[in-house]
């Protein structure tokens, strides 16, 4: 069965690509502050920063694919 690929996945994607890039860039702002930090507390707010943007994304895809959040 072949489906026509819908709105969503072009928005969806564009979609991403902003929102991941104004996250780096927040990122990288509020790095001269985390830089001041010991090496250990830097190392664990990158590792934070750097998977918590994970956890909104499963449930995005979804909705690219079918229109439903979950």
């Amino acid at each position: 069965m072949r489906r026509e690929p819908t709105w969503r996945i072009p928005v969806g994607i564009l979609a991403l690509v902003l929102v991941l890039g104004a996250y780096a860039l927040l990122v990288a702002w509020a790095s001269q502050w985390i830089g001041q930090l010991h090496v250990l507390l830097q190392t664990a707010i990158y590792l934070v920063l750097g998977v918590i943007w994970l956890l909104p994304l499963r449930r995005f895809l979804i909705w690219m694919e079918t229109g439903r959040w979950g």
